[in-house]
């Protein structure tokens, strides 16, 4: 079930990301709009667009944060094959986003320490 979803989560998030698409949700609105007048405006005109935008807006929250999530789990995996393969690096950052907030919180005070640290050296150079 997973992987179906994610298949289809990515062609659709591929789909209603191009040009095509928002030409034809401009369209659509255009569309829309110049209907107004024959059907005068009328209650059910406007909940024809607020029901769609409303359905559409809700199904893309799930999609978009479908993307975002395999997005920043594949740049983890990255970065975090980078960290081992650097002879310097400190491996204890790999999967540092799998770490509590304190953890995440004191190793930004560190780089934070180390930064300021760098700027009084090369004040002082």
């Amino acid at each position: 079930m997973h992987e179906i979803f994610r298949k289809i989560a990515h062609t659709i998030s591929e789909a209603v990301g191009s040009s095509w698409a928002f030409i034809i949700a401009l369209l659509a609105i255009v569309a829309w709009a110049v209907s107004g007048p024959f059907f005068e405006f009328s209650n059910t005109w406007q909940l024809l667009i607020n029901t769609g935008t409303t359905i559409l807006t809700f199904l893309m929250v799930f999609l978009i944060q479908n993307t975002q999530n395999r997005d920043a789990h594949a740049m983890h995996l990255k970065l975090d094959e980078l960290i081992k393969a650097v002879t310097s690096a400190r491996n204890k950052l790999i999967d540092v986003e799998d770490q509590s907030d304190k953890q995440l919180d004191d190793l930004q005070n560190e780089f934070k320490q180390l930064r300021e640290e760098s700027d009084q050296d090369k004040a002082d150079n």
